[in-house]
């Protein structure tokens, strides 16, 4: 044996098995006197043997599969969902479910983080107050979101409606932000909505309110005078909510759609006049309300109204 001292797990595995490889001692003897068994020395011999002092160096023993490992044809399903639309574990189980397939949202999740798909920077969630819960109709948030992209270097508006119990939205597209803009949106959705418009909360904006700009400024304090968007409420018998000043969480379904508006329609498209952009924004939106929604438990918001309205529009 070498008297040298080994510096690598190969030099020490090769200190082992160089005298059987010269014929100084036999496998079973050896056995006796190292640490090791008869098979690692006969494995070691193999390796050495058929590729030298490379088949000494450790490899991992880790399986190369497993009898209940994802079908590759599932996996490539996942991240072909992922890729197309973003949308989370949660939803693409429920998509593939629809699908006939059935795979755990944590397996989902696995897969798509392997594959170097999920985000780079997480925010910590924080947990939600718990919430009334609402009839279609009851409570209806409202708000503008910029159009990212100008148009012949003139700015557009979208104009979002959603239900705070089904999700179901609304949109149209206006070029600018006004009272009277704000009333006709409102008209159209009460004409579109497939529920009775009870209650809407908006924003603290000029155009639905004059509370903090004009309403403390009235000549006469106790008969002030009012927003014309609220006297068109008023008419209609909707009850119109205010968030308070600085606070757009307490609108958070609307804001949490304009993020999706942003990721999923604005960030993909390309768009060239307005009637382009009015064409696929319907088409958008129709998509949305056919999409599968976390806080419905995997329904979209048509499924969510079929299930809780009863005089749905047909």
């Amino acid at each position: 044996m070498s008297k040298t001292m080994p510096k690598t797990t190969e030099q020490e595995k090769l200190r082992w098995i160089k005298p059987i490889l010269d014929k100084e001692i036999s496998i079973k003897d050896m056995a006796l006197v190292c640490p090791f068994s008869e098979r690692s020395l006969k494995y070691w011999i193999s390796n050495y043997r058929s590729s030298g002092m490379t088949g000494l160096i450790n490899r991992s023993t880790k399986p190369k599969s497993h009898p209940s490992e994802t079908p590759i044809r599932i996996k490539e399903r996942v991240i072909e969902i992922r890729r197309e639309t973003r949308l989370c574990a949660q939803k693409i189980h429920w998509r593939l479910a629809k699908e006939s397939i059935n795979i755990h949202p944590r397996t989902i999740h696995k897969i798509i983080k392997n594959e170097g798909l999920v985000r780079k920077y997480r925010t910590r969630k924080v947990k939600p107050l718990k919430k009334k819960s609402f009839v279609p109709g009851e409570l209806v948030e409202v708000d503008i979101k910029y159009v990212p992209k100008r148009l012949k270097n003139k700015r557009y508006y979208q104009f979002t409606a959603i239900d705070s119990s089904s999700r179901w939205r609304y949109l149209k597209l206006y070029d600018e932000m006004s009272n009277s803009h704000a009333i006709e949106f409102l008209d159209e959705l009460i004409e579109v909505a497939p529920f009775k418009i009870r209650a809407i909360k908006t924003d603290n904006g000029s155009y639905f309110t004059n509370r903090y700009t004009g309403y403390l400024k009235s000549s006469d304090i106790l008969n002030p005078r009012l927003h014309v968007f609220d006297i068109k409420c008023a008419k209609l018998g909707i009850d119109h909510y205010l968030i308070d000043p600085g606070k757009p969480a307490q609108n958070g379904r609307v804001e949490r759609s304009h993020r999706t508006d942003q990721e999923m329609f604005y960030d993909r498209i390309k768009y060239y006049t307005i009637a382009e952009l009015k064409r696929k924004l319907k088409l958008w939106n129709m998509d949305y309300n056919n999409l599968e929604h976390c806080a419905l438990g995997g329904l979209s918001p048509n499924e969510a109204l079929r299930q809780k309205v009863q005089n749905v529009r047909s």
